[in-house]
């Protein structure tokens, strides 16, 4: 893949006038009236279709496994198609809404696709036919708001070699007992996917992860309000609080122990990071206008800035920038249309390179703006604020470095 299409084309502009209608003039409540963004999100479904779609896809998977045939391994699984360029369209279909939600409320993409993504794809690649149809078609219509808890206070980076929450066996029930923070849609989940370890006699190093699906309102389950952050509001965050939840079999995902394995939970992060290009690119995109407009009309020392060298600087590297983010979600629509998913040491080195450039890209627009660049008036400060969180979540910078080096030793 090289350009967008016409019919591609025609979906980012129609997106793009649906942003500028329904939040744009809304985001200063979305960033600092603790608005939730999901009525929004909700009527962008509805407008595009999003939700009847995605009933069409889940009814035809159901379908296949049901008649014994193959478990799709993500929500966005091409399916039956067999033109390449019609799984293209699809996959494009997928990226554009977020490149284009990014211009604007990065939160918003956050909130989405941990509800509609990283969720509902933990349901629907490990989680029997009766948990899919239970959880999955609401999370992934947007019916429901679903929330991804691995992360705990002193299990970060390490997700898994310090994760303490647990579940124990208790007859045919588990009780499950921790603290999980951090966590995306977390105050307003009602369906969230919990990952923990059984509480067994042995190191807790060595210990069986496991994941349930939780309802919000069950007795021991606190989910609290959203808590500040440096960027991305439009994006709730919160804690959950577990103190002897009993869950039964029908919620351990996969009816089995072992299901939610640490090899689901890493297809989940390498989804996640790769999707950081698109993200990336929406925002790149929108500094750029905003720095190009700016360098036109801002005058200083009789001339405007964008005369001066070092402003032309400045904007071509923006550019350079824009140009590589764009290829390599051209790339990979193209990888997905074809059937088959980034490594997870590219997954990590996409990642990376977005997070780090959207940051500086970011950051530089800000300087070009000077003064009014900090202030809240003017876009570009608060996606220098949203900027920095690609460079935490999913895996910190550090984190992804270790994860492509592992890669190309192995």
């Amino acid at each position: 893949m090289i350009e967008w299409s016409e019919n591609q084309q025609m979906m980012a502009q129609a997106m793009r006038r649906f942003v500028e209608a329904e939040i744009a003039p809304n985001l200063a409540e979305l960033e600092h009236g603790d608005t939730p963004p999901y009525a929004i999100l909700r009527k962008m479904f509805k407008t595009f279709g999003i939700d009847e779609m995605a009933r069409q896809r889940f009814a035809k998977q159901i379908k296949s496994e049901q008649n014994g045939g193959a478990v799709a391994e993500s929500v966005d699984d091409p399916g039956a198609e067999t033109d390449v360029d019609a799984r293209m369209d699809q996959v494009a279909m997928q990226l554009i809404p977020v490149i284009e939600l990014c211009r604007y409320c990065p939160g918003m993409v956050t909130a989405m696709g941990v509800s509609v993504g990283l969720t509902a794809s933990a349901i629907m690649s490990k989680g029997t036919i009766e948990q899919k149809q239970r959880w999955a078609l609401d999370l992934l219509t947007l019916d429901k708001i679903g929330a991804w808890a691995i992360t705990e206070p002193d299990s970060g980076s390490d997700a898994f070699g310090a994760m303490k929450a647990t579940a124990r066996r208790d007859g045919d029930d588990y009780i499950l007992k921790g603290n999980k923070t951090f966590i995306t849609n977390g105050p307003y989940a009602d369906t969230i996917v919990f990952i923990c370890k059984l509480d067994e006699d042995n190191d807790p190093k060595d210990r069986k992860v496991v994941t349930f699906v939780l309802d919000k309102g069950m007795p021991g389950l606190e989910q609290t309000k959203p808590m500040r952050k440096m960027g991305i509001h439009s994006s709730p965050t919160g804690e959950l609080f577990l103190e002897d939840v009993r869950a039964g079999k029908d919620r351990l995902l996969g009816g089995k122990e072992g299901s939610g394995s640490r090899q689901g939970a890493k297809a989940t992060f390498g989804q996640e990071r790769a999707g950081v290009a698109a993200m990336a690119l929406g925002m790149v995109e929108q500094c750029i206008k905003l720095c190009v407009e700016y360098a036109k009309t801002r005058v200083a020392f009789g001339k405007p800035i964008g005369e001066y060298q070092l402003i032309q600087l400045k904007l071509a590297k923006m550019e350079v920038a824009r140009v590589n983010l764009q290829n390599m979600v051209y790339r990979q629509i193209e990888t997905r249309a074809r059937g088959k998913n980034l490594s997870f040491g590219e997954a990590s080195a996409y990642k990376l390179y977005a997070a780090q450039t959207c940051t500086e890209v970011c950051m530089e627009a800000v300087q070009l703006f000077g003064g009014n660049g900090y202030m809240a008036e003017f876009q570009v400060e608060q996606l220098a604020r949203d900027a920095k969180v690609l460079q935490i979540y999913a895996g910190t910078d550090e984190i992804q470095v270790s994860a492509i080096a592992r890669a190309m030793l192995a």
